[in-house]
């Protein structure tokens, strides 16, 4: 059985995490001059200001802008405003709770995530008193929940057996194929027809029973047009659909019709096909771990939150 072990070390991927919690934090906000500050809500003894919620989703508020116009952006602002006010009452309680734990960062912990948080080109100042109490209450939020969740999650192997038989299709590896080709591009604009009477000249050599290679040296012009056109292994669904569609029902060494692709025109060999395959569960273990892990986690998080609700006193005022 495997227990999740807990570690006041902040590592590259945490400050990864880091970035992307505070990140929409340090967005400005560009306030109306004639804007009135209120509260809006009141979680225990603490307040929210309709300014906090602006400023949480003013990134937001911007990028919506840029795509949504009339009443769906309307629609969308004021979704968005009430999930910036549910974020910052989690956070409020979340904070409460380090400060009933007594959980603690220290200064030096606080100046090495910003160190590294500006290496990975985060606006941060370590002068700045603003920036300084984000970082804090941002690893604070980290180590409460590491505290209270992550370190108590166990994974069994049990559970790992059952949730690789519950999603298989997720460890398959698609169908590869072996393919060669022959591409023949247009010599200009107007040029499609002419491709297309030469690739009915090279499909034409194939029926009369030519090798594939020496009709690809002869007429294609792609750079592997000199190794008889191969093009090597390719997974199903890496094509463009249009190419997908043509070799679907082709068996190895069966032909394509003369497909017209962006590319250009192409006749493609299927060489080999391999079909899909499972991998197995000692291929996968560390995967199922972090993806098991991953799940339990988040799931015990959301009910810690639930939890931080029901016993606490919040009064929305929006």
């Amino acid at each position: 059985m495997t227990t999740a072990s807990h570690t006041s070390r902040w590592n590259p991927l945490l400050i990864s995490v880091l970035l992307l919690l505070i990140f929409p934090s340090l967005s400005p906000y560009q306030a109306s001059a004639h804007l009135q500050d209120r509260i809006v809500a009141i979680v225990n003894s603490e307040l929210i200001m309709l300014s906090d919620v602006q400023r949480e989703f003013a990134a937001e508020q911007e990028r919506l802008s840029r795509v949504h116009r009339g009443t769906e952006l309307a629609q969308r602002l004021k979704t968005a405003e009430y999930m910036a006010l549910t974020k910052l009452i989690e956070r409020k309680l979340q904070l409460q709770e380090a400060k009933a734990k007594k959980v603690e960062v220290s200064d030096g912990e606080i100046k090495q995530a910003i160190e590294q948080m500006k290496r990975q080109g985060t606006p941060l100042d370590p002068t700045s008193p603003n920036d300084i109490q984000t970082v804090r209450d941002q690893l604070l939020l980290m180590r409460v929940a590491d505290l209270q969740i992550r370190g108590n999650i166990m994974v069994g192997d049990s559970e790992l057996r059952r949730y690789y038989q519950d999603h298989r299709d997720r460890f398959a590896l698609s169908e590869e194929y072996e393919l060669s080709h022959i591409l023949i591009r247009p010599r200009s604009s107007d040029g499609l027809a002419d491709a297309l009477t030469k690739a009915r000249r090279a499909m034409n050599d194939l029926k009369q029973g030519e090798k594939f290679e020496d009709v690809a040296r002869e007429y294609s012009d792609g750079d592997n047009a000199a190794q008889g056109g191969r093009l090597g292994l390719v997974r199903q669904g890496e094509l463009i659909p249009i190419i997908d569609q043509a070799i679907a029902r082709l068996v190895p060494g069966g032909i394509s019709d003369i497909i017209e692709s962006p590319e250009g025109i192409q006749i493609i060999r299927m060489d080999d096909r391999k079909p899909k395959r499972f991998r197995t569960y000692e291929e996968v273990h560390r995967e199922l771990q972090e993806l098991v892990y991953r799940q339990k986690s988040e799931d015990m998080f959301q009910s810690w939150l639930v939890e931080l609700k029901n016993k606490s006193y919040i009064e929305i005022k929006f």
